[in-house]
């Protein structure tokens, strides 16, 4: 089993929460592909993720969008 700790994800990402959402994106993602076509096998798809996101090699990229609230006053 591996542990990611809250330094590894923050060092990958602004900080660790963010860190957090885009690995959980990620995983959800990866759900999405068909079973029999996934290169995972048996690995958890949020250990796949938080490897993609915390692993040096720039595997996973994102960015922040800014949404307009829908909330008017």
């Amino acid at each position: 089993m591996k542990v990611f700790t809250p330094d590894a994800v923050a060092k990958a990402a602004t900080n660790k929460y963010l860190g957090v959402l885009v690995a959980a994106k990620y995983a959800r993602e990866l759900n999405a592909l068909p079973l029999e076509r996934s290169p995972y096998g048996a690995d958890k798809l949020t250990t796949v993720a938080a490897e993609a996101l915390t692993s040096g090699e720039k595997k996973l990229q994102y960015r922040l969008v800014r949404t307009r609230s829908s909330f008017t006053r």
